[in-house]
């Protein structure tokens, strides 16, 4: 038997998980604005306690590691280092493009005769961090900070279907503009981390508690008002 808890903080949605013996068994899920700081940790504490558990009756944390929201993701990965630290139990991260391509296997969102999943986390205006991946989950392509354009991804729909999925995919649309292209509108669940976090923790590959930090791809830019305080 194990137990895993799941926790995804990388965009706009906050949501939690309990895994046991490869399905999920509770979760939750929140899209209010900026709710990561103030539910997270109360999510996980709630998922546990529905099943009459304590964090150290678990096998692992997966957490989120990027890309994605610099305030979401430290949130997430703050809260997983906690929970692994106090409970002495295994680290586990899961790449947010990972979660969205098993999200759409798992969830039988591919197109018939799909060739490849694009998973596409909104960045700003027309740029997303995304990469390709085969319609079996395996990564094909670096994860990159992309600025989308009618050629971006020419060669790839030349071969048949794409499947583009997360919360940068619709502002694409237009401008990609294939008949091969189909499009799924989402944000990454923490359900949808099970597969890659089962094999993870199988195959024994856990982050370094004390050291772990988000993958951002892109650093932090901080800005200074304009306006006159005094």
């Amino acid at each position: 038997m194990n137990r895993i808890i799941l926790i995804e903080t990388s965009t706009s949605l906050c949501s939690t998980a309990l895994a046991e013996d490869g399905r999920v068994i509770c979760e939750r899920i929140s899209s209010e604005p900026r709710a990561h700081a103030s539910m997270t940790a109360p999510y996980v504490m709630e998922v546990l306690e529905e099943r009459g558990m304590k964090v150290s009756d678990c096998d692992a944390v997966a957490v989120s590691k990027g890309p994605g929201s610099y305030t979401g993701l430290r949130v997430g990965v703050s809260t997983a280092k906690g929970l692994c630290f106090g409970a002495g139990i295994p680290l586990i991260s899961v790449g947010t493009l990972d979660t969205l391509v098993w999200q759409a296997i798992d969830g039988g969102l591919l197109p018939e005769g799909c060739r490849h999943i694009v998973p596409m986390i909104d960045a700003r205006r027309m740029e997303v961090y995304t990469a390709t991946f085969s319609p079996d989950g395996r990564q094909l392509t670096e994860t990159t900070a992309s600025i989308i354009d009618s050629e971006t991804f020419k060669p790839l729909l030349e071969e048949g279907p794409v499947l583009f999925i997360g919360d940068g995919a619709m502002k694409c649309k237009d401008v990609i503009g294939s008949p091969d292209a189909h499009f799924v509108d989402c944000c990454p669940k923490a359900s949808s981390m099970l597969t890659p976090a089962l094999k993870a923790l199988e195959e024994g590959r856990f982050e370094d508690v004390a050291y772990f930090g988000p993958f951002y791809l892109k650093e932090f830019i901080t800005t200074t008002s304009k306006k006159k305080l005094f």
